[in-house]
């Protein structure tokens, strides 16, 4: 058996032997011996542009906008290849309706749906709904606008996966949804007041949680700062190690000579 192994694996040898691909021990070298370039690269890192895929979105944002002239108000394509459609906010339920239901479009899956707030525009919150097509593997983006008061129609009846989503918008943003089904917060706790993720909303908030040993229980109460402001520096404004207490950055820095000392030393 072992004669015979040898016999037909011999041939094989031979050819690896004449490519090169056995070493001294006989062992076969499956990786590539050459020796990697280690020399730092220069160019940036690129994204190639891609005209064919630029066009056919361009050309299904044109057939979208065609088909919903009534809701859709803008087109563009963010990145080189991210669709965004922007909509009026009557339009939430029939444009995800008509992407998701129509045959050349398909996307039947609601990914997220994001918020983003910016004060000084008239109506500040602009609410996103991110979609992916498994059929066609492509992504689209659709972007509509609210205020405080104005509320947005739910998009529930569409896609039940909105259910959490906009629970999460009103509970960080406070943008209402109407025909929600249960429109509750769902990050914060109970009782709790305002909306975090409002540009106007204090980063250390109102109110403090905290565990008390002598009712047992977790109590809320309004928030006490201790430490109102404290003066920053070079050096470690919270003194973390003890070694280096007392000690500045700035000994450390070279001091520049001054614009007269400059005059005093240049040539006569």
């Amino acid at each position: 058996m072992a004669s015979a192994a040898w016999r037909f694996g011999r041939p094989l040898m031979s050819i690896f032997r004449q490519k090169g691909a056995v070493g001294r021990t006989g062992a076969v070298s499956l990786f590539s011996t050459s020796v990697p370039n280690n020399s730092p690269e220069t160019k940036p890192t690129i994204r190639k542009p891609m005209p064919v895929m630029k066009k056919s979105l361009s050309e299904f944002a044109k057939y979208v906008a065609d088909c919903l002239p009534k809701y859709v108000q803008m087109i563009q394509l963010a990145h080189g290849d991210e669709l965004e459609i922007m909509i009026c906010p009557e339009g939430i339920v029939p444009v995800l309706t008509f992407l998701k239901d129509h045959h050349n479009t398909q996307f039947v899956n609601l990914v997220d749906i994001a918020g983003v707030d910016v004060p000084t525009r008239e109506y500040r919150f602009e609410i996103v709904y991110n979609l992916l097509s498994l059929h066609y593997n492509s992504r689209i983006r659709v972007k509509t606008y609210t205020d405080e008061l104005t509320p947005l129609d739910s998009a529930f009846e569409v896609f039940k996966a909105a259910d959490w989503y906009e629970r999460e918008i009103w509970d960080m943003f406070g943008v209402f949804f109407a025909n929600h089904p249960d429109l509750r917060r769902i990050l914060t706790d109970y009782g709790f007041e305002g909306h975090p993720f409002r540009k106007d909303f204090p980063l250390s908030g109102y109110v403090e949680v905290r565990y008390d040993d002598e009712v047992k229980r977790v109590v809320v109460e309004p928030l006490e700062l201790a430490q109102e402001f404290r003066k920053f520096d070079l050096s470690s404004p919270w003194e973390t190690f003890p070694a280096f207490r007392g000690k500045s950055h700035v000994e450390e820095a070279q001091a520049l000579p001054s614009s007269s000392e400059d005059k005093s030393q240049k040539p006569a």
